[in-house]
């Protein structure tokens, strides 16, 4: 039996690829975090616009996700990396990881090596990618014509009519050359999970990005969302999901859909009530127009009424679906 590891590139951005990266690493896995740029929230926000710096909190949660658990030495520095700042003291909230990503930033003279550099006092094994060293702002143009500006815009909408109908970025951006390396040499690309219009498909603006996913042989997966978000996919089924996803990858089908489908407590369905989002279902059979393989399952991990991707259940599925398509020997 090979030992070789399988390359697994994961593509988001946030919790959601944090999450994944943590199920994922504990098997025989060569892992790359492929991790949107377009944030402009929170500290990450406030750095670009003060001091120009790319956005650093996506790429700082997967940077933990990628080091190893149980070591004093990591676990310590990791607990201070994501020490936050009170939002009313002078230091405004920020991150101390993001703090520290843009001095590392401006010594090592970019965001790459930074990342390195990081990297090896983290241990971390696997790489983590920007999608781009290019800087540009995500919009979105609604289905009225109206066009919002910047991530945090499009995130924060609520409830507020009307619906997405597509997102794009303001400027001309080029892939990480890494990126396309990764995605060129994967065994299995997992999109997701995370928010669809602001995590996912941003990834897939970036021109070479969606042409490298559809020219490889690699299982390409998609881990639907759990929830809809308000202002973003009211009253998605499983299969708008899916829609979105290969319209951004120009017409490639899935080869795998993942969708929970074990059932919430009535309180939990309550509590995202109160934020206009329901659960995400398997509606009418559609989903198999864009997926040729739908895996339904329990994915989920429920903590003090937050839904989340269980990272174990998640990465044992995507494993799953690997040795799947291994030749028989």
């Amino acid at each position: 039996m090979s030992n070789d590891r399988n390359k697994i590139v994961v593509i988001g951005g946030g919790s959601g690829t944090s999450a994944a990266i943590r199920g994922l690493k504990s098997h025989n896995t060569d892992l790359t975090a492929v991790v949107t740029m377009f944030d402009s929230g929170g500290s990450t926000g406030i750095l670009r616009d003060e001091f120009g710096y790319p956005p650093f909190g996506d790429l700082r949660q997967c940077l933990v996700a990628l080091s190893p658990d149980g070591d004093e030495r990591t676990d310590a520095l990791n607990q201070a990396l994501g020490f936050r700042f009170d939002s009313d003291s002078s230091l405004n909230g920020h991150s101390v990881g993001n703090l520290v990503l843009a001095a590392l930033t401006t010594a090592y003279g970019g965001l790459q090596p930074a990342l390195d550099e990081i990297s090896s006092i983290l241990r971390v094994d696997g790489q983590v990618v920007p999608v781009t060293l290019s800087a540009a702002h995500l919009c979105a143009r609604l289905v009225d014509g109206q066009v919002i500006r910047t991530e945090s815009a499009i995130d924060l909408r609520g409830t507020n009519p009307p619906g997405i109908d597509e997102v794009f970025l303001d400027k001309q951006v080029t892939a990480n050359d890494r990126a396309i390396n990764a995605l060129n040499e994967a065994d299995a690309i997992l999109l997701g999970p995370g928010d669809l219009y602001t995590s996912v498909t941003p990834n897939l603006l970036v021109p070479g990005i969606a042409e490298a996913i559809r020219e490889s042989n690699a299982s390409v997966i998609y881990a639907c969302n759990l929830m809809t978000k308000a202002g973003e996919t009211d009253g998605f089924g499983a299969s708008d999901f899916a829609r979105e996803i290969v319209r951004y990858l120009d017409g490639r089908k899935l080869d795998y859909l993942l969708v929970n489908d074990s059932k919430f407590p009535t309180n939990v369905l309550n509590a995202y009530s109160q934020e206009h989002a329901q659960q995400v279902v398997i509606d009418n059979g559609r989903a198999l127009e864009f997926a040729s393989e739908i895996v339904e399952s329990d994915f989920v991990h429920i903590d003090d009424l937050q839904v989340r991707h269980d990272s174990k259940k998640l990465a044992d599925v995507v494993m799953a679906s690997l040795e799947s398509k291994k030749p028989v020997s």
